[in-house]
């Protein structure tokens, strides 16, 4: 039985900065990509970046001046996120 509990915080960022934690993150802003491709016309740019914070992180860029319209007007990058199985929120601050 569990008598007390000690979050290991350098632990827990070791594990956030870890190779299998920058896999998922990387996997996922992928498939995000692959996602968006299909929506955009041939020739645009979908540019996948890692990059680590405090844990292992990615974005995913339509490298196009029309892309916040297309993202206004159809959710290109938020419909693509909810396909892959991400929940997207507003960010606060």
């Amino acid at each position: 039985m569990l008598q007390s509990f000690r979050l290991d915080a350098q632990g827990v960022r070791e594990v956030l900065k870890g190779p299998e934690v920058r896999r998922a993150v990387d996997g996922l802003a992928g498939a995000v990509a692959a996602h968006v491709r299909p929506a955009v016309p041939a020739g645009v740019t979908v540019a996948v970046r890692g990059y680590t914070t405090d844990r292992g992180a990615a974005s995913v860029t339509v490298q196009d001046v029309r892309a916040m319209a297309w993202q206004a007007r159809d959710g290109i990058l938020t419909r693509a996120a909810g396909e892959v199985g991400l929940e997207v929120k507003a960010w606060q601050r």
